[in-house]
């Protein structure tokens, strides 16, 4: 469990690190670059049927209206994925894509954000959550199909019952009804539903995230706080890649409640198998098959 308050990752945490942090249920921190500017929500992990209520403790005492959050997450569950994003919108958060690090510099320790991050399956229906939204070049979006994580090993082997199929229809109409409530387009849909458990996910194009209307801004400083410079200007606190990392490929071993991953590493072209699981109560819960 992580405390309460600041929580920033060191410039010198392993890709690995990062990686292991994903494959945990989602948490939230906050980072903040004060004096020299505000600050925003960390949220790295995996929504669980717990988020939401986790969410709700980390918002108790703090003014978070109008806050930026930097997502780095594989999904999750379906149905608390979409209680989390309502609840952001009523908030009137930013959304972006991104990792938290902290530069150690000759003036001091100051937060930015890596733009090197992944936003893959439900992740991309909290990213539509924000009322401003900003993907930067380096961050990768991508979709698939919500499915049964418990038969996600051999999709196309297992049986499937009527009360499965009710299943999965009840929960992309509730995903229909947030997408448009949202401000998202059909197209959002119609691509994500279109891409079965057995295959890559699909990576977003530039030009479908404004297609889908999950960019709403190319305006880094739309979401993220300025910090003064010497000559009296102010940039945003987007940092810019150093040098280059490998894309991560996520294999999770399918639960009952929610996914769990493990990186391996992939040639860059390549994106994630992912596919969704039912737990008893028919939820729909994010779980990558290999």
């Amino acid at each position: 469990m992580a405390l309460p308050g600041l929580m920033m990752l060191g410039g010198s945490v392993r890709a690995e690190t990062m990686l292991e942090e994903r494959k945990l249920p989602m948490k939230f921190n906050w980072v903040a670059c004060e004096p020299d500017c505000g600050g925003w929500v960390s949220a790295v992990g995996i929504v669980t049927t717990d988020s939401p209520a986790d969410f709700e403790k980390f918002a108790h005492g703090r003014d978070l209206n109008g806050a930026t959050v930097v997502l780095d997450s594989s999904g999750g569950s379906v149905n608390d994925a979409i209680a989390l994003g309502r609840r952001w919108r009523s908030l009137g958060l930013l959304t972006t894509v991104g990792i938290s690090v902290e530069n150690h510099t000759a003036h001091g320790d100051q937060a930015s954000v890596v733009p090197d991050a992944y936003c893959e399956s439900m992740c991309v229906f909290l990213l539509l959550s924000g009322k401003t939204r900003y993907v930067p070049d380096g961050a990768h979006v991508r979709v698939h199909q919500i499915w049964m994580g418990d038969r996600a090993d051999d999709p196309k082997a297992a049986s499937y019952s009527a009360q499965d199929l009710t299943i999965v229809e009840r929960d992309v109409g509730r995903l229909a009804k947030y997408t448009f409530d949202m401000g998202g387009a059909g197209d959002l849909l119609s691509l994500s539903l279109s891409v079965p458990p057995w295959e890559d996910l699909h990576e977003m194009s530039r030009e479908e995230l404004r297609l889908t209307n999950l960019v709403t801004t190319d305006a880094v400083a739309e979401v993220l706080p300025e910090k003064p410079l010497k000559d009296g200007s102010s940039a945003a606190s987007l940092a810019e890649l150093t040098t280059p990392k490998p894309v991560q490929d996520r294999f999770v071993s399918s639960t009952m409640q929610a996914d769990a991953s493990r990186p391996e590493a992939v040639p860059a072209e390549k994106s994630t198998k992912t596919a969704e699981a039912t737990a008893p109560t028919g939820l729909m819960v994010a779980a990558p098959a290999k």
